[in-house]
């Protein structure tokens, strides 16, 4: 993993940590529903941030090694059919 990406996704990861505690609170002092939705709605957004870093890091360094013009094609349709299930598990679940 890029060092750099490495050191925010794991600074990312504490967040939701603490985000998501934070939730479990919420619920079992049963704050003000809005409350607690708004901080599940963050803690969605900070997953989808995640979710970023890592895309990032892997179309950095797998992706680009397998697409390079060193890869045979079977290597690099292996590339595009990773990139298509992505696309299509975000899709289906982010509908």
């Amino acid at each position: 993993m890029i060092a750099d990406i490495k050191k925010r996704a794991a600074h990312r990861s504490k967040i939701i940590e603490g985000q998501v505690k934070g939730l479990q609170k919420m619920i079992e002092q049963e704050d003000y529903c809005m409350d607690i939705l708004t901080q599940s709605l963050a803690i969605q957004k900070s997953l989808a941030s995640l979710g970023k870093l890592i895309l990032e890091n892997h179309l950095r360094t797998h992706i680009a090694e397998m697409m390079g013009g060193r890869g045979d094609a079977k290597t690099k349709e292996k590339a595009i059919a990773e990139l298509l299930t992505l696309y299509e598990l975000h899709s289906i679940r982010g509908k």
